[in-house]
């Protein structure tokens, strides 16, 4: 099963799809434009059933094969949202709106599932049903948790999920892939901290806000360096600080802190979650001020299902002879896992080329691409459930 000879003659058309969406780049939960037309093609493909309005704006495809023997149903995704991101690629089909961009090939993964989905249910060739999910809001707003908090998986009957995402440096038709954590759980924080203003010419009168900050920032890099087991990953970031004074003589009385945490094992995302309140409350406790910390969890540690993992190698192996089965994980994080914490399943890489990395605005997915990736999304199901 290489590359299908049904998405070379489908490639202008599908390209085509790609570029109106990365013309019209829409952010978040607000795909409108771009769920319509996932939606409007589908139908005009001939799917047995398409359903708007699932997490909010995603979009769900069923397409059923020449036979259902086995009674197997198999999900696919991708997803459709933008990011907040000048462009700079000066590319004939750039965005055509202000500050809003593709910067990680969203436009590219909803083009390749849709080319999927239109062979598919031409030909039909399989025992069982596919169902192609259309997700929004990956970028943050956590579009695969609300598809699967409205029942995704029950209603359609998913057994098991797959998804795809493009990689910037890897070769034009490379896949790699791991079993196990692929990506990381992906949280953040807040911490304020509460101390006494004052003139910055008598600071014994004051208790310093910013010097127990600083204290803390300091603190917070223990716990990768002195507290979690050097063999498991894990990073703590402190990325804003903000006090509420701009005067250069005046010792501010509070100061606010934003960070995130990223881990690959939920048994250290537990501790360090506890940690960082530890931290940032004694040593501001010790210096004589107050820390608050709201923590707060984002998306889970993306989890490939061992046997499922194999299987999406294999399938990528037929199509390009070209997989890496023991891929390094990746400290960012994908809101597909999710849907892995629902189902089986496995997440891919598709090397995208010599390109900009993700969220940068010289970033631009290659057509070239395509092929591989809607063969890839078909494949998963001619050979998962194979015609009977």
């Amino acid at each position: 099963m290489p590359v299908k000879n049904r998405f070379a003659e489908l490639l202008s058309e599908i390209t085509a799809w790609r570029r109106d969406i990365h013309e019209n780049p829409e952010l978040l939960f607000d795909v409108h434009r771009t769920a319509a037309k996932v939606a409007g093609l589908l139908k005009e493909f001939g799917c047995d059933e398409v359903v708007e309005g699932i997490g909010r704006t995603g979009v769900v495809g069923v397409i059923k094969g020449k036979s259902d023997r086995a009674g197997r149903v198999i999900g696919l995704r991708a997803d459709m949202d933008a990011l907040p991101i000048i462009e700079q690629t000066g590319v004939a089909y750039a965005s055509k709106v202000p500050g809003k961009m593709h910067a990680c090939g969203h436009d590219g993964h909803t083009a390749m599932l849709l080319g999927a989905a239109k062979y598919l249910a031409e030909t039909r060739n399989f025992d069982g049903t596919a169902v192609v999910i259309f997700q929004p809001a990956e970028e943050g707003g956590g579009g695969g948790r609300e598809m699967c908090a409205d029942g995704m998986m029950e209603r359609f009957g998913i057994q098991e999920v797959y998804g795809m995402h493009n990689m910037p440096g890897l070769p034009v038709g490379h896949f790699a892939i791991r079993p196990g954590a692929m990506m990381a759980a992906a949280d953040q924080f807040d911490i304020t901290v509460t101390g006494k203003g004052g003139h910055a010419a008598k600071p014994h009168e004051c208790t310093d806000t910013t010097v127990v900050a600083a204290h803390i920032i300091v603190a917070m890099q223990t716990i990768a360096s002195r507290n979690v087991d050097p063999l498991k990953q894990v990073v703590v970031s402190i990325c804003t600080v903000q006090t509420d004074s701009t005067a250069h003589n005046v010792i501010p009385q509070v100061v606010k802190m934003k960070g995130t945490v990223r881990t690959m094992d939920p048994d250290v995302q537990d501790y360090v979650e506890r940690r960082v309140a530890e931290i940032a409350e004694g040593t501001a406790l010790a210096l004589g001020a107050k820390a608050e910390v709201a923590y707060s969890r984002g998306y889970p540690v993306t989890m490939n299902t061992p046997e499922n993992t194999d299987f999406a190698a294999e399938v990528a192996r037929a199509v390009s002879g070209q997989v890496d089965t023991d891929a390094a994980p990746l400290m960012g994080a994908e809101d597909f896992s999710f849907m892995l914490n629902e189902r089986p399943g496995a997440y891919i890489f598709l090397g995208n080329g010599d390109t900009a990395m993700f969220h940068h605005p010289a970033y631009n997915f290659d057509d070239d691409v395509i092929p591989f990736g809607s063969s890839w999304y078909a494949g998963m199901v001619e050979s998962r459930m194979p015609a009977a």
